[in-house]
């Protein structure tokens, strides 16, 4: 099978639709990923499965209709290799996409990708989320914020909810112990304002482990002290 036959079987199976136009992107996005991964480390996944399945669909999981409206501004917190935020992108063009992440390297990736995909609307930004968080153009400016893989969601809550203005929403894409989790950031959460988690489980098609996705929604500002200096959340979480 091809890759574009794996990744439609999947998104059925998932049960969502991708035009014969997302399937040509996904297809694209998925040949610059393991072209630069030979260059740079992008990712351990590289069997066409693996990447269809955990990286390609397991990004989409995090799109909820209730949750997710045309037009609305996204920023994805510690990118990476573009996930969630670049499939999101394909699958919901009307999304306008902002996608920070440390790594000058992976910017430089995540630039080729929007070009060569035709993305309108997305931002590349290379910068730590402790500093980009305190800076006016992205402070409190975006109708949600998003993260996988990215660090414990005490942590995670300190780098994304001051991305996110008051009535926005926060996303955190979490894996077997995401209601642990979302108990152990409960004070994180209230402190940078937002509201009480909202859990969902999610199923990958042909996997057996448990996942979830963590929303919260931001109901006041965040005190202006947050978030501190890079290094301190991981050594120092509001816990």
């Amino acid at each position: 099978m091809t890759f574009i036959e794996i990744l439609d079987k999947a998104a059925k199976e998932y049960g969502i639709t991708l035009t014969d136009e997302q399937l040509a992107q996904f297809d694209k996005y998925q040949e610059l990923l393991l072209e630069w991964n030979q260059k740079m480390n992008l990712t351990a996944l590289t069997e066409p499965n693996d990447v269809a399945v955990k990286h390609m669909i397991d990004s989409l999981t995090v799109y909820d209709e209730e949750w997710f409206k045309d037009g609305m501004s996204v920023v994805d917190v510690g990118t990476g290799a573009g996930f969630p935020g670049i499939p999101l992108k394909i699958f919901r063009p009307g999304l306008k996409v902002t996608l920070i992440d440390s790594l000058n390297k992976r910017v430089k990736f995540l630039e080729a990708v929007v070009s060569e995909l035709g993305l309108k609307d997305v931002s590349c930004v290379h910068a730590r989320a402790e500093e980009a968080a305190r800076q006016k153009q992205y402070r409190e400016k975006f109708d949600a914020a998003v993260s996988r893989a990215v660090a414990r969601l005490p942590i995670l809550a300190e780098y994304d909810l001051p991305f996110v203005k008051v009535g926005g929403f926060f996303a955190a894409m979490k894996g077997a112990k995401y209601v642990e989790e979302a108990e152990e950031a409960a004070k994180a959460v209230k402190v940078l304002g937002g509201s009480e988690p909202v859990l969902r489980e999610v199923k990958l098609p042909g996997l057996d482990d448990r996942r979830g996705i963590v929303y919260i929604r931001k109901t006041k500002k965040t005190p202006p002290v947050y978030p501190r200096k890079a290094g301190t959340p991981e050594k120092n979480p509001i816990v």
